[in-house]
């Protein structure tokens, strides 16, 4: 295959159709993943430590005025005993996630607990955090206490079609959400981005776009899905008014998704690519699947029981009704099945952050 890819030829994978030259792409992408980042699959500890959130984007679960959401914000304390667990078990890194706050106890209390993890392991875990948009100052705040990475979904390059799923107010801007991308990089971190596939109205040129928009913004990590239905939310309540005729079935959705997976490998090679949970709500072999089309980063489950099952994004989510502890065994099942090798202990740092940054 050519190294260099024009919109055209990314729009001409895309559309692909028959199994024997999907297979093919898969299995290019899965070669190229081998060549650029290894045969080895690193584990991100997921911590879901809040649901409470700024926003009101039109597709997710925990949107603001969901008002069907039990919330919760988890103390330090049990984000920390969470934290160490993921550190004895060698997972080798974390993410902690919430829904979107700014204010200064927020703040605060993050900080702390990026202070306190890295104390506690010695700086020997990785730490991802992934709590949306905000100043530049924060970032940076965040940053200097020890977290290295950042997840900020860009959920589509096309700015109509980004404005089709939000809000139409001044807290869901565009250009607010790439900017903020631009700090994360500006002040160091390994940046990850990703959107979602099968968004009512999205084009497979919209997609090719989307690959090109990572290739241009220089994206290190990369965290792509399907777009799952969310019962209590407007985008669902809009396609239910139409009969669907609007929404692309899931197999489309879950087939493009792995297709989105293999074509950024192969068009970015060694950035770092998750197979999300997300997949294995619409095919219960989904991660696997992505790993053999190209992703190399796992994002286990470790919230506790009792909160896992209040941070939903979408509906049918995999996993919320097992333990960490579970999680990783099934997950080793999984990735071993499949002749991958399990980076345990190690970071699994961005390869394209590290030449990046030489």
């Amino acid at each position: 295959m050519k190294k260099q890819w024009s919109k055209k030829d990314l729009i001409y994978l895309l559309e692909l159709s028959q199994e024997e030259d999907i297979k093919k792409l898969f299995q290019y992408a899965n070669k190229i993943r081998i060549q650029y980042v290894g045969k080895e699959v690193y584990y991100r500890g997921l911590i879901e430590f809040s649901n409470i959130c700024n926003k009101d984007c039109l597709y997710c679960g925990i949107r603001k005025s969901n008002t069907k959401v039990m919330r919760y914000q988890m103390e330090k304390e049990e984000i920390l005993r969470e934290a160490l667990w993921a550190y004895q078990e060698q997972y080798g890194s974390i993410t902690l996630q919430s829904g979107e706050q700014t204010n200064s106890n927020y703040v605060k209390f993050c900080e702390d607990i990026i202070l306190e993890i890295n104390k506690k392991t010695k700086h020997a875990l990785g730490i991802t955090i992934s709590m949306g948009e905000q100043e530049k100052e924060i970032y940076q705040k965040w940053f200097n206490a020890g977290a290295s990475r950042y997840l900020l979904r860009i959920e589509t390059s096309n700015e109509l079609l980004y404005q089709k799923i939000h809000p139409q107010n001044e807290n869901h801007s565009f250009q607010t959400r790439l900017a903020c991308l631009r700090y994360l990089k500006d002040i160091g971190y390994q940046v990850g981005s990703g959107v979602m596939i099968g968004i009512p109205g999205q084009t497979c040129e919209d997609l090719a776009n989307d690959l090109l928009f990572f290739e241009r913004e220089d994206i290190d990590m990369i965290g792509m899905g399907p777009y799952i239905e969310q019962k209590d939310t407007p985008l669902y309540q809009q396609i239910e008014k139409v009969g669907y005729p609007i929404l692309r079935d899931k197999q489309w959705r879950f087939q493009m998704s792995l297709k989105m997976i293999a074509i950024a490998r192969i068009l970015l090679k060694d950035v770092n690519i998750a197979a999300t949970t997300a997949l294995q709500a619409l095919d219960p072999l989904g991660r696997e699947k992505a790993l053999k089309a190209g992703a190399n980063v796992l994002m286990p489950i470790i919230t506790n029981e009792e909160q896992r099952q209040k941070y939903q994004l979408y509906d049918q989510k995999p996993c919320i009704n097992e333990t960490a502890a579970q999680c990783k065994e099934c997950l080793q099942r999984r990735v071993l099945s499949i002749a991958n090798e399990i980076g345990y202990g190690k970071k699994g740092d961005s390869t394209h952050f590290l030449k990046r940054i030489r």
